[in-house]
């Protein structure tokens, strides 16, 4: 089969730093399936794991990519919920090779009939940020996913984000009130546009902004971002037995003690490659929450997150896909479809 992947490390404006090869079609295990890709999505992460590769060279070039929809050519011997020919969507396992390829095996714990309403590519579009989102909100910060926490304030810092796109939508369908910062006219419609309640700007200092919206401090915060640069006003603003989640690991210690501890906050870390990377026993949770964002969709409650979709997955598209993860340009997800690969 045809794959794109990396050798080594290059710059992003170094037309090697993705590369098109061949190699075997994988063999699904007694867990997997085997999908023929139709779209894939492109997120932060794949340009973190292709900063990862050092000087190499790998042989065969690593394959990234971890957001897909196709259609499912072979079942495991262990899989009973899938069969030939059923359209799925899924994030993966970053532990294993991505879906810029042809073809690609995946555990079928992690995976979900695609929404009906949805093409291939704005399928691939939603899942490792829809898991991230959901994960994060209901799992890790404790709100209701069923509207018992209806009213309560959450900001998000960084809203037009991939995560931000999918989180704006769940948090306003759980009853949340939506306050998400974006600092462009068009970061701040599309925010809008998802059903954020109030935009404000994240250059600017954020108290004064929320308390002009009539907010002293939130509930739940989820500084999707920079954990370092908003630590304090993170802290400054988070209620009092608040929740703030946070997905960006940080390059400087923290302080971890007052007025975090004074206040009892809980600190929520979210990472949604830990349930294939440590095979938890409830990693075919992830197959649920993307067949619950599937019903979603098809009812019209989930909207479609993709901003752009390229016509071909090629090593230039994905590469222009990775400077604009790597610029923080992009807002929304960009997709790619599989049309020439």
């Amino acid at each position: 089969m045809k794959a794109i992947g990396a050798r080594q490390f290059l710059p992003v404006s170094d037309a090697g730093c993705l590369v098109e090869f061949e190699t075997a079609t994988p063999v699904p295990g007694a867990m997997d399936v085997l999908v023929r890709v139709h779209a894939v999505a492109v997120n932060p992460v794949d340009t973190k794991i292709r900063a990862s590769l050092g000087a190499g060279p790998h042989d065969p070039p690593r394959i990234l990519g971890w957001d897909a929809a196709g259609v499912v050519e072979e079942v495991g011997a262990k899989v009973t919920n899938f069969f030939v020919g059923d359209e799925v969507y899924y994030a993966g396992d970053l532990t294993r090779s991505g879906c810029n390829a042809e073809y690609q095996t995946v555990d079928a714990r992690l995976v979900a009939l695609k929404p009906r309403t949805c093409s291939f590519s704005e399928a691939a579009a939603i899942p490792l940020v829809a898991l991230t989102a959901w994960e994060l909100l209901f799992e890790r910060m404790g709100a209701d996913p069923n509207g018992n926490d209806r009213g309560k304030t959450l900001l998000i810092i960084n809203g037009a984000g991939g995560v931000g796109s999918a989180l704006i939508p769940l948090a306003r369908n759980a009853g949340l009130q939506v306050v998400a910062t974006a600092s462009r006219p068009a970061t701040r419609a599309w925010c809008q546009s998802l059903g954020a309640h109030h935009v404000i700007n994240h250059h600017d200092p954020l108290r004064p902004q929320a308390e002009a919206l009539g907010i002293s401090a939130f509930p739940y915060i989820a500084n999707l971002f920079n954990t370092v640069a908003y630590w304090e006003t993170t802290a400054d603003l988070i209620a009092p037995l608040g929740s703030l989640g946070l997905i960006v690991e940080p390059r400087e210690k923290l302080h971890l003690g007052d007025p975090l501890k004074a206040k009892c906050v809980r600190i929520a870390w979210e990472f949604m490659a830990a349930r294939a990377k440590f095979q938890t026993p409830d990693m075919h949770r992830q197959g649920e929450i993307l067949a619950a964002i599937a019903a979603r969709c098809d009812d019209g409650d989930f909207p479609k997150i993709h901003t752009r979709i390229f016509d071909s997955i090629t090593p230039n598209n994905i590469r222009e896909a990775h400077a604009a993860m790597e610029s923080a340009t992009a807002h929304g997800k960009w997709v790619l479809t599989q049309s020439q690969i």
